[in-house]
C-alpha cells in the first residue's frame, strides 16, 4: 500500500556525531570515485588504443559509453532508492564500481573494455544521486548544507585530480591501474557503509514504475548521444539529429504515462513546488554556463596561449580550492539566513569572474589574467552550489528524496552537453568567419590556402604553419589567434550571461522559509529542515508553532 501525498516520511536516523562524520565520508569516497574516474580514463586513451586496438572510435567510446549509461539512468536509479532505500542503493552502486573497475583491467579486447565502461556508468548513476539523499536522510537542519557542501567541494576536488592522478599512474605503471586504483577506495567505502550508516527508514512499500523507468532511461538515453554525438558529426548528421528527436519524443511520452501512473517514477507535482522548479531551472542554466568555462578555458590555454597541459589543469586548482575550503561554510549560512540570497548572488559573482577572463589575449599571464578570475569565479560557485542543492530538495517529500536527487543531477549533467553543444556551433562559426575575414584580399600559396582550410575546422588553435614563408606563416598565425581570442571571448561572454541568468531566478524565484515550525509537522522540513511554508507554499502562512 502506498503512503499518502503528505504522510509522514521515514523517521530520519537520529544520527550522533561519529556516525554523521562516517557517513558523510563515506558519500563523498563514492561520489569521488565517479568524478575522479569520469576524467581520469581519458589520460591514459592513447596508451589503451596501443595495446587494445580500436582506434579513434575505441577511444571515444571508452569515454561516451561511461558518460551514455550515466547521463541516461541517473533519474532511474535516483528513484529506486525511494522504492528499495538510498541506503541499499548506494551499497550497490559502490559494490557495482568496483566489479567493473575489475572487468575494465582485465579487459582483453577493446569492445569488453567499452562494455565495462557502459556498467560503469550504470554503477555511477547508482551510486550518485543514493549518496546524496544518505546525506539529506542522517544530517539535521543544523548542519545538512554544510555537509552537502562538503560532498560537492570533495567532489569537485576528485574531477580537478583525476587527469593528473591518470597521467602519473600510466607513467608509473600501466593504463590498467586507472581502473585498480578504484578498488581499494571502493572496499574503504563498502566497509565505512556496513559500520557506519544505519539500515533504518529503507523503504519497501512502493513498486517500481517499470514502465515510467523503460521510458526514462530510453528518452534520456537519445538525448544524451545525440549531444555526445554531435561535436564530433556536427548538428546536420543524421546519427545526431535522429537520436535527439526520438529521445525528446519518448521522453515527452514518459512525462504523460507519468501523469497518470498510479505510482510514478517521477511525481509530477514535485515541479507545482516553487523552490524545485526554480531551483531545478536555475540549474539547468547555470551548469550549461559552468562546463563551457572549463571545456574552453583549457583548450584556449593550451592551443592558442602556449600552457602546457600541467599547467593549463592547473588553472582550476583556485575553484577547488575555494570549494574545499568555503563551499560548506556558505550552506551553514545560507541555513541560518535562507538560501534565496546566495543563489541570487552567487551566481553573478561567478559571471563577473568570467567577464574578467575577457581580458585574456595571446600573451596570457597566470598570475595577472586567470587566477584572479579564477578566484571570483570559485567564490561565486562557493556561495551558490550547496544552497541550491540543498533548496531543491527541501521541496520534495521524504519519500521521493531520491527522485528528486536524480532529476537535479541528470538535469545538471544534461545541461552541460547542451551547452557545449549549441554553443560550441556559435564558436566555431565565430571562429571561421573570423579566419576567413582577417586573410580576405592577401593572396596565399597553394600550401598556405591549404593551411588555412585546416584552421578554419579547428576552432581555438593555432595551426601548424612550418614550411610557409615567413610573412605567410605570421599573417595566418596571426589571424588564427586573433579569431581564436574572439571566439572564446564569446563563449566566456555566453557563460557569464547564462550564470548572470541564473542569478536572476534565484533571486526572483526562490522563497525563504517565512516561519520555523518542528520538523515532525512538515514533510519537507524533516526531509531537510525547512519550515513547512518553504516546502509546500501552497499551504500559506500560519500561525508560528508553539516551542
Amino acid at each position: 500500500m502506498s503512503r499518502p501525498p503528505h504522510s509522514p516520511p521515514p523517521a530520519t536516523v537520529a544520527a550522533d556525531a561519529r556516525t554523521k562524520r562516517l557517513t558523510l565520508l563515506a558519500c563523498i569516497l563514492g561520489s569521488t570515485i565517479v568524478m575522479v574516474d569520469g576524467s581520469v580514463v581519458n589520460v591514459a586513451l592513447p596508451h589503451i588504443s596501443k595495446d587494445l586496438g580500436g582506434g579513434l572510435a575505441g577511444q571515444q567510446w571508452t569515454s561516451n559509453a561511461y558518460l551514455l549509461t550515466l547521463g541516461s539512468l541517473l533519474m532511474v536509479a535516483g528513484s529506486l532508492g525511494d522504492v528499495f532505500g538510498e541506503r541499499r542503493i548506494f551499497l550497490l552502486g559502490v559494490a557495482g564500481f568496483g566489479v567493473t573497475s575489475l572487468i575494465c583491467a582485465a579487459a582483453p579486447s577493446i569492445g569488453v573494455l567499452i562494455a565495462g565502461r557502459a556498467l560503469q556508468g550504470a554503477s555511477g548513476a547508482l551510486l550518485t544521486p543514493a549518496a546524496l539523499a544518505v546525506i539529506v536522510a542522517t544530517f539535521d537542519e543544523d548542519d545538512r548544507n554544510r555537509a552537502i557542501g562538503s560532498w560537492t567541494a570533495w567532489g569537485g576536488i576528485g574531477a580537478a585530480i583525476g587527469p593528473l592522478l591518470g597521467g602519473w599512474l600510466v607513467d608509473a605503471a600501466s593504463w590498467q591501474w586507472v581502473f585498480l586504483i578504484n578498488v581499494p577506495l571502493v572496499l574503504l567505502t563498502l566497509w565505512i557503509i556496513v559500520l557506519a550508516i544505519p539500515a533504518a527508514g529503507e523503504r519497501g512499500e512502493r513498486r517500481l514504475d517499470l514502465v515510467g523507468a523503460a521510458l526514462c532511461a530510453t528518452g534520456l538515453a537519445g538525448l544524451t548521444f545525440g549531444l555526445i554525438q554531435q561535436p564530433l558529426a556536427g548538428w546536420g548528421s543524421l546519427s545526431v539529429v535522429g537520436p535527439l528527436a526520438g529521445g525528446a519524443l519518448v521522453f515527452a511520452v514518459f512525462l504523460l504515462y507519468e501523469r497518470r501512473a498510479r505510482e510514478p517514477m517521477l511525481p509530477l507535482d514535485l515541479f507545482r513546488r516553487r523552490n524545485f522548479a526554480v531551483g531545478n531551472v536555475e540549474t539547468l542554466v547555470m551548469y550549461a554556463g559552468l562546463a563551457l568555462v572549463f571545456f574552453y578555458l583549457t583548450i584556449y590555454l593550451q592551443q592558442v596561449a602556449g600552457f602546457d597541459a600541467l599547467k593549463a589543469g592547473l588553472a582550476g586548482l583556485p575553484v577547488t580550492i575555494l570549494m574545499l575550503l568555503l563551499a560548506s561554510r556558505f550552506g551553514a549560512l545560507a541555513d541560518r539566513i535562507g538560501p534565496r540570497l546566495f543563489m541570487g548572488a552567487g551566481p553573478v559573482v561567478s559571471g563577473v569572474g568570467l567577464l574578467l577572463l575577457l581580458r585574456l589575449d595571446r600573451d596570457v599571464s597566470y598570475l595577472g589574467d586567470v587566477l584572479p578570475a579564477m578566484v571570483v569565479f570559485g567564490i561565486g560557485l562557493c556561495i551558490t552550489v550547496a544552497p541550491l542543492t540543498a533548496t531543491v530538495l527541501a521541496d520534495a517529500d521524504a519519500h521521493n528524496a531520491g527522485a528528486a536527487s536524480g532529476v537535479n543531477n541528470a538535469i545538471a549533467r544534461v545541461a552541460g552537453l547542451i551547452g557545449i553543444a549549441a554553443v560550441g556551433v556559435v564558436v566555431a562559426s565565430s571562429f571561421s568567419s573570423g579566419v576567413a575575414d582577417r586573410l580576405e584580399g592577401r593572396p596565399l600559396s597553394p600550401a598556405g590556402r591549404a593551411v588555412v582550410a585546416d584552421a578554419r575546422d579547428a576552432p581555438l588553435s593555432r595551426p601548424d604553419v612550418s614550411g610557409l614563408p615567413a610573412a605567410e606563416a605570421r599573417a595566418i598565425d596571426d589571424a588564427a589567434v586573433a579569431s581564436s581570442t574572439h571566439s572564446f571571448h564569446l563563449g566566456m561572454g555566453v557563460s557569464a550571461g547564462l550564470l548572470l541568468l541564473g542569478g536572476a531566478l534565484g533571486a526572483a524565484g526562490i522563497r525563504n522559509p517565512r516561519r520555523l515550525v518542528r520538523a515532525s509537522e512538515c514533510a519537507g522540513g524533516q526531509l531537510v529542515g525547512q519550515p513547512c511554508d518553504a516546502a509546500h507554499p501552497e499551504r500559506g502562512a500560519a500561525e508560528p508553532a508553539s516551542a
